[in-house]
């Protein structure tokens, strides 16, 4: 059957793919020979070759293209770039034969400023210290033997499996809750949120751990927003978070009772391994039956000591009359030196009081000599005897002045050898002339 049409339509070049590709890097090349571009980085890595791979997008995101900076250009660059850097390349367009993707191959690099992730990064980073929420005071021990764990990620992640797998090896006593919930994209900060309150109410677990694998800064974005950073700081048990690789730090890790470097990590400081368990448990076992024997040791010895004493007991009896031999005649030494004392104490008090006795009789004779002597002195009799007399009226009263007498009175004179019984011719008063 003919077809008329065919012969008819326009010939169309058919394109090897390779020479298609080839094609447009030469137009790619002749069009834009060199040029500079400056974009705000995304999924940086470096391969172990040193060359670098990353994107590079506009500060709204709506647009990306994928670049490559080989080893040489990567060792002139005189910083390590990262996600959120935003930068300045030249360089040139080509197209990556392999997979017939444009790429932009980085010739120079140099710093243009913080990009707009990094920058609100920072912004929140202020805004949550402020509030407290990263302070060391808040945050709480980790327990040591936890029975439970709760383990909050994405179902799909590869960190849970890394997760599961250490637990499975390390520490398969303690038993292992998943709450789900996305680890990136939209949403994913609020589920991971409710995810870890609903773990932290549970009561099913001592501990939780926020755990995902690595990424660029765009992708672990959700640790960064502050709904799951007030969570993990409100969570009702201890935080344990292990989010991307030992270089990788969120705002949730800061909010963390116990940060770990990557999920595996994490699941290794939440718990001791069954191994270390087991050797602890065997130095605690050896020490108990170490003490245990030196214990028995000295019962042993106790008994054998105690056995021997009834085994002889003529020798007991033998010590025990020795020592009360010893105290008798201790006591009977004790009595007499006791007494030697005592009879030493009152011949010296009874020297002491003939003594006193002398002293106080020698005093008192003498004390009546001299009072006998004042005696005298004051005797009336010596008085008249010196030729005094002592005058005295009828009724005996001693009269001592001229004018208690009168002329023609009767008066009784008192001598040394008698009395006189006179009668008053006249009264003379000493201040009278004759």
């Amino acid at each position: 059957m003919n077809r008329p049409f065919e012969a008819a339509a326009p010939a169309v070049k058919v394109w090897d793919v390779a020479a298609l590709v080839l094609a447009i890097g030469d137009a790619l090349n002749a069009r834009f020979p060199a040029l500079a571009v400056r974009g705000e980085i995304a999924a940086f890595s470096r391969a172990a070759s040193g060359h670098c791979y990353f994107a590079l997008k506009d500060a709204e995101g709506r647009a990306a293209i994928r670049c490559v900076m080989f080893r040489r250009a990567a060792a002139l660059a005189g910083f390590e770039p990262r996600d959120g850097d935003e930068v300045e390349l030249r360089g040139r367009l080509a197209v990556y034969e392999a997979r017939g993707e444009l790429q932009l191959v980085a010739e120079s690099i140099r710093r243009a400023g913080d990009g707009a992730l990094l920058e609100r990064f920072r912004r929140l980073r202020a805004e949550l210290d402020a509030e407290g929420l990263f302070d060391d005071a808040r945050k709480r021990p980790i327990p040591a033997h936890p029975r439970a764990l709760a383990v909050v990620t994405s179902t799909a992640a590869a960190a849970l499996h890394d997760v599961l797998a250490s637990f499975a090896r390390r520490a398969p006593q303690v038993a292992l809750h998943v709450f789900p919930a996305p680890v990136q994209g939209t949403g994913a900060a609020t589920a991971l949120a409710e995810a870890l309150a609903a773990a932290g109410r549970s009561g099913l677990v001592d501990a939780v751990l926020l755990v995902r694998g690595g990424g660029s800064l765009e992708d672990l974005w959700a640790y960064n927003e502050p709904v799951l950073v007030r969570a993990v700081a409100a969570c009702g048990v201890p935080v344990i978070a292990g989010i991307g690789h030992e270089t990788d730090v969120t705002l949730a890790d800061l909010a963390a009772d116990l940060r770990a470097p990557t999920p595996t990590a994490a699941a290794e400081l939440a718990t001791p391994s069954r191994a270390q368990l087991a050797i602890a448990l065997d130095t605690l076992a050896e020490r108990g039956r170490r003490a245990l024997r030196r214990r028995l040791e000295a019962q042993a010895q106790a008994v054998d000591r105690h056995a021997l004493r009834v085994a002889r007991p003529a020798r007991a009896l033998a010590n025990a009359r020795e020592r009360l031999l010893a105290l008798r005649e201790r006591h009977a030494n004790a009595a007499q030196r006791v007494l030697r004392v005592e009879r030493q104490r009152q011949a010296a008090a009874l020297h002491r009081l003939a003594a006193a006795a002398t002293r106080s009789s020698s005093l008192a004779a003498r004390r009546l000599e001299l009072a006998g002597a004042r005696l005298a002195a004051l005797d009336p009799q010596r008085v008249l005897a010196r030729g005094y007399a002592w005058l005295s009226d009828d009724d005996g009263r001693t009269l001592v002045s001229a004018t208690a007498v009168a002329p023609g009175q009767r008066v009784r004179a008192r001598l040394a050898d008698g009395a006189i019984d006179a009668s008053v011719l006249a009264v003379r008063l000493d201040d009278e002339r004759a």
